[in-house]
């Protein structure tokens, strides 16, 4: 049976944790929004006229909510990255883990005392 706390096997998982995580490309937190506007015509009044769809994406600086306008041919590109990051998330969620229990394994710790003296 193998080992799970083989320092050498938790080494090799981290590794290729680190060859999936250095293979995401680019990354990017937010969200992107999807926007349509319907407003009256002006040229025909009593009509409706819609604008858009047009894509907006959001995400936080410096505790500050920004918002960027995009095209559509960005939107693809930044919904990549969005999806990369939380790719990222998970993965890196994963490499603390398994650092702790390969830490854990590799390591001597402090000996504990008898506390029956």
């Amino acid at each position: 049976m193998e080992d799970k706390l083989d320092p050498k096997r938790l080494k090799e998982r981290l590794q290729r944790l680190a060859t999936r995580f250095a293979g995401l490309g680019p990354i990017v937190q937010g969200t992107i929004t999807e926007r349509t506007i319907t407003r009256e015509d002006p040229t025909r009044p009593g009509k409706a006229k819609t604008i858009g769809p047009y894509y907006q994406w959001t995400f936080k600086r410096n505790a500050k909510t920004v918002t960027v306008n995009l095209s559509a041919h960005q939107r693809k590109q930044f919904q990549k990255a969005i999806d990369n990051n939380r790719k990222a998330e998970d993965l890196l969620a994963q490499m603390r883990e398994l650092s702790l229990e390969f830490l854990n394994a590799a390591t001597q710790g402090v000996a504990k005392r008898n506390r029956n003296k």
